[in-house]
């Protein structure tokens, strides 16, 4: 530990090693936080790795009314609070530098493997376990999830989201954890009013959030809510604090954020509305839709079907047609083969009158010594003849009748 001391005794002007031992173990044996505090020190500026326990919240306006506590750097005063100011400006600034230039060297040499996020529900699963295993399960409800879910859980929920992260090396971490975290009011409140959602920064999710939030601190904590349609940091609390404050902060954040909240509630409910709205309007479009097409398919059907009765009608009537033409066309073939009628004084002629079921009356006559099979008529009259057993007269009737409706 030598050089460890005497590099924080060269830099800080520090003199005894007891001291020096002392101060580093204040700070876990981080020279850099050491050697920050000291110089805060030197300058009559409050610690900002042992803040006090309260602090006035502050409403920091330019940036899109976020509450944070800030430790504020108070001005020197008098000839030899500038003297010393102007004095030490230099150092201060070529330490900056360097450390600026050593810590941006490091990271080509050595790429902080926490840069690279390979299992973030493993990350946040771990912490979880790890935060029982060390401060019971008397806590608030964890997130069991990534950061990019609980962000979407609150965003659509409308709802707190709470983001601890965890310094496991920071001398205050374990303060913070058992009497502020783990106590019944905060567990209480954070519960019944928020999403809470907490890993360490050892972990590559938590460092990711991490860089994302830009803490300056710990313990340290972010409200998270949709402002705006995105979801935005609107409270920040850094260092100790004691569960009282806790609440006490945390309630004026989420009362100076309440009528954010409501108005996209009911900016939300409005879509929603609109939304169900315009769903009931393209249903009543796609019922009116369908009952346009089941009318045009009906009155396709029923085209269809007149089309059809149409098309069997001319059928019907070309058959007919057809049927008369044919009948016509074996009449006057019939009639060609029938021999001429005999006079009317032919004694071996014999007249025969057909009487038609529509009362029409068809006469001819044919001679006895003719051949029966010289047409149908006389084919048909033989036959008739052989039915009686009896001969024929000089004038015959023969009745024809229609049997159809029989």
């Amino acid at each position: 530990f030598a050089p460890s001391e005497g590099a924080e005794a060269d830099l800080t002007g520090l003199e005894s090693m007891d001291q020096c031992r002392r101060t580093l173990e204040q700070h876990n044996w981080n020279i850099e936080a050491a050697v920050q505090d000291r110089l805060n020190e030197q300058e009559g500026v409050p610690s900002v790795f042992n803040p006090p326990p309260t602090r006035p919240l502050q409403v920091n306006t330019t940036d899109h009314r976020v509450y944070s506590y800030i430790v504020s750097r108070p001005q020197p005063r008098g000839l030899l609070g500038w003297s010393y100011y102007l004095i030490m400006l230099p150092f201060r600034f070529t330490y900056y530098t360097l450390l600026d230039i050593f810590r941006f060297t490091l990271r080509f040499i050595r790429p902080d493997p926490r840069g690279r996020v390979t299992d973030p529900v493993g990350d946040v699963m771990s912490f979880i376990h790890s935060f029982e295993e060390k401060y019971g399960r008397s806590h608030p409800v964890f997130y069991q999830g990534t950061y990019s879910q609980a962000l979407n859980d609150a965003k659509r929920e409308l709802r707190y989201l709470l983001v601890y992260l965890h310094g496991d090396d920071h001398q205050d971490t374990d303060e913070f954890c058992r009497t502020t975290l783990c106590s019944e009011e905060v567990l209480t409140f954070i519960n019944t009013r928020m999403l809470f959602w907490a890993c360490s920064t050892s972990k590559p999710e938590g460092y990711r959030v991490s860089q994302a939030l830009r803490e300056n601190t710990y313990p340290f904590l972010a409200m998270i809510m949709l402002k705006d349609r995105k979801m935005t940091v609107v409270g920040r609390l850094e260092g100790l604090i004691q569960p009282e404050d806790l609440i006490n902060q945390l309630t004026f954040i989420m009362e100076a954020n309440q009528t954010y909240l409501m108005s996209e509630r009911l900016e939300r409910e409005e879509r929603n509305q609109t939304q169900v709205l315009r769903q009931q309007q393209d249903e009543a479009y796609l019922a009116s839709l369908r009952a346009d097409q089941e009318k045009d398919r009906k009155k396709r059907e029923e085209q269809e079907q007149k089309r059809q009765e149409e098309e069997k009608t001319r059928q019907s009537i070309l058959a007919e047609e057809r049927r008369r033409r044919t009948l016509e066309e074996e009449k006057e073939r019939k009639s060609e083969c029938l021999p001429p009628e005999p006079p009317l004084d032919d004694p071996d002629s014999v007249k025969i009158v057909f009487k038609l079921p529509n009362d029409t009356r068809v006469e001819r006559r044919f001679l006895f010594s003719q051949s029966l099979t010289v047409n149908t008529f006389i084919c048909f009259l033989f036959f008739f003849s052989r039915l009686c057993s009896a001969g024929l007269s000089r004038s015959e009737v023969l009745f024809v009748q229609d049997l159809t409706d029989d």
